[in-house]
């Protein structure tokens, strides 16, 4: 009998796309939410940066992003808040520093609570505009979602996650994940909303083709893209 092929999620805190992925398998396909593992991406920052050049990792496969592209993010997450019928708002990100909330969530996963947390969290920022790089509004978060709050909100300054940061980030650059939702299913990737059906008919075995395997793609220097119509990334 073949093995179970391991499925994975990696989802950002920041990200618009992420929220609405969670949203929609939340909505229609809650045991597909329940039976991928969930991996944490961010955008790090210099202290984040050192410890993964100590690594060899010098940049993650991340792109930048042109005002032009970070306009149309801003029409196109309008769209999609309004098919699904979310009140969203843009939160306004004054040096943003992701390692807080993102930190702060595997306080929350080692307590049992990683899944409260990231549901907080997409609240705060996406339907309350939130600045959730705050430690006063993680610290909210982590209450609303049954954590510590001292613990959550000051993750960003305890050595020891910030190890296990990299440790998450290093999945990030060895599975090549450009830009998120990315969901896999074994070591075939779905990028984006618009391949989340995709990803669940893979999950059921209901009819989607075998890719052949590609070849790694060139790491670019690491960037804060906000996405395309299906993905940040």
């Amino acid at each position: 009998m073949p093995k179970p092929k391991r499925l994975k999620w990696y989802f950002s805190l920041r990200s618009p796309y992420s929220w609405f992925a969670y949203r929609d398998l939340l909505a229609h396909n809650p045991d597909v939410l329940d039976a991928v593992e969930w991996f944490p991406v961010w955008e790090p920052d210099e202290w984040t940066s050192r410890l993964l050049a100590d690594e060899g990792i010098d940049a993650l496969p991340y792109t930048d992003m042109s005002k032009a592209k970070a306009l149309y993010v801003l029409q196109d997450t309008r769209r999609l808040a309004r098919s699904r019928g979310l009140d969203m708002t843009w939160p306004v990100d004054k040096n943003p520093v992701w390692e807080v909330s993102h930190l702060g969530y595997l306080v929350a996963l080692d307590a049992g609570r990683g899944k409260e947390f990231l549901a907080a969290t997409y609240r705060a920022r996406w339907e309350n505009g939130f600045n959730i790089s705050d430690p006063a509004v993680i610290a909210d978060v982590a209450r609303e979602a049954g954590v510590d709050p001292v613990r959550a909100s000051t993750a960003h300054e305890d050595p020891v996650l910030r190890a296990r940061g990299i440790e998450a980030l290093r999945l990030v650059y060895k599975d090549g994940v450009f830009g998120v939702p990315m969901f896999m299913h074994g070591r075939d990737k779905f990028w984006g909303t618009d391949r989340l059906l995709d990803f669940v008919a893979a999950f059921r075995g209901t009819g989607v083709v075998q890719p052949p395997p590609v070849e790694a793609p060139v790491l670019v220097t690491v960037g804060a893209d906000a996405g395309h119509a299906g993905g940040c990334g």
